[in-house]
């Protein structure tokens, strides 16, 4: 009986759903006009790369700044991440507060030090401030730290929808700037003075860099990577990560939202009373950035979570130093439902998640996942 009222229950959703969104979602469009990425000439990498230099030190110091309640988990953890196996600078994790920075769709870290910490360490500010995607772009102690960075002459870099939080605190007006798709149309209204520039990953214009979706953080990296230390070095990190190629090309047409895209995302999320949880085990010495793109990507599926677990609740320490905590103490996980990328690089260990999502729930829904993190290999082919 209750097996029964249970499945009424969930066609009725459907119904009100189908009621309420049909209309909208047949005004989408089938498929977004992908075109091939225009390239990216000479004269515009190295003048990019010329704006990307230490404005400070020698070697430069890097904080990623956080809020403490939420904060995108990919765009926090991977531009630590590379920069710290890269060795190129000194790259510090800092919350608006203290205690852990609980991340969005997953993971929960402890940051290196507080905003006020840093001040008191480096009066003189920071090189590079790397601004993550946040669940309010409009947190007074975020907004103001990142304007007294500026101030003090720190290249700011907005990741992903990071962006926003940029623009909330008036860094962006008067600039070229991007960010992710979904949350462009956000960012530029009412605010008339960013011009949007299409076809690129990323965007530096006078002392502010910002970035298309979630995964545009490798591009990034690298490129920063260039700018602070040759491209020598940069070519064995990208090979480090699994990637052969990391400029700022881009389509920005083959990421919009489509008829497909929204029918798969309502489908998953109306199968609530089938949601799968899956765990990732934490060993010391993890790669913090395959576990971010991976427990990201299995987290944005609506169909499934991912919980962290280890066999102490104290924080387990990553490859590059990230302090992690895990979600639950244990030892033992379902094996059909472990997920393992020990061997893959990160690209790699993103690459085989997309597929075995799409083996589970089927290649829409891994459609949807790189769709979210805007990650150009599956989306476009590229």
């Amino acid at each position: 009986m209750k097996k029964r009222l249970f499945l009424w229950s969930g066609l009725v959703i459907v119904a009100l759903s189908l009621a309420i969104f049909g209309g909208w979602i047949l005004s989408l469009p089938s498929r977004p006009a992908a075109a091939a990425a225009p390239p990216i000439d000479r004269q515009e990498a190295e003048a990019t790369l010329e704006a990307l230099r230490p404005p400070k030190r020698e070697r430069p110091l890097i904080a990623i700044i956080g809020i403490n309640n939420a904060t995108e988990t990919t765009d926090y953890v991977m531009p630590y991440g590379i920069l710290r196996r890269a060795d190129i600078a000194d790259v510090v994790m800092l919350a608006t507060g203290p205690g852990p920075v609980k991340l969005y769709p997953a993971l929960t870290v402890e940051p290196d030090a507080t905003t006020a910490d840093f001040d008191a360490q480096h009066p003189d500010g920071a090189d590079y401030v790397i601004v993550p995607a946040m669940s309010r772009d409009d947190d007074p102690a975020a907004l103001a730290w990142i304007r007294s960075q500026a101030q003090k002459g720190a290249m700011i870099v907005g990741i992903c929808a990071g962006a926003k939080v940029v623009a909330a605190s008036g860094l962006l007006d008067g600039r070229r700037a991007t960010s992710h798709w979904y949350y462009l149309e956000e960012m530029l209204e009412g605010r008339p003075g960013i011009t949007y520039v299409a076809d690129r990953r990323l965007v530096v214009d006078r002392g502010v860099a910002t970035t298309t979706g979630i995964t545009a953080s490798m591009p990034m990296m690298l490129t920063l990577i260039e700018a602070i230390a040759g491209r020598e070095k940069a070519e064995g990190v990208a090979r480090d990560l699994g990637l052969a190629q990391w400029d700022a090309r881009h389509d920005s047409s083959a990421f919009k939202l489509t008829r497909p895209f929204a029918l798969t995302v309502l489908g998953n999320m109306l199968t609530f009373w089938n949601r799968e949880q899956f765990g990732i085990g934490l060993q010391p010495g993890i790669d913090e950035v395959s576990l971010a793109l991976v427990a990201d990507a299995w987290s944005r599926t609506y169909r499934s979570r991912v919980l962290i677990f280890a066999s102490s609740a104290g924080p387990v320490q990553s490859r590059s130093g990230l302090r992690i905590i895990p979600d639950q103490v244990g030892t033992d996980w379902p094996t059909e439902r472990l997920i393992a990328f020990e061997g893959h690089k990160p690209a790699e260990a993103l690459d085989e998640a997309l597929l075995a999502i799409g083996s589970r729930y089927g290649a829409r829904t891994a459609e949807v996942v790189a769709m979210q993190l805007e990650y150009p290999r599956l989306a476009t082919g590229q």
